[in-house]
């Protein structure tokens, strides 16, 4: 996967979460709890596009 592939889709999920966060009018709560998903899903994505997430899932303690 291209790196300019990788910055737009960050780009338009940022670009998403904050159309969603001006224009639907929600409890400050859920909005949050809303931000706090998608940036942890963006950041698992990113693990996993660059290989990282199957290094971490295979260290054994």
């Amino acid at each position: 996967m291209s790196l300019l592939t990788i910055l737009l889709v960050i780009i338009v999920a940022g670009f998403v979460l904050w159309l969603v966060n001006t224009m639907i009018p929600m409890d400050r709560k859920i909005k949050k709890i809303l931000n706090i998903v998608v940036v942890v899903v963006v950041c698992i994505w990113l693990l996993k596009v660059f290989g990282l997430l199957s290094t971490l899932t295979n260290i054994h303690v």
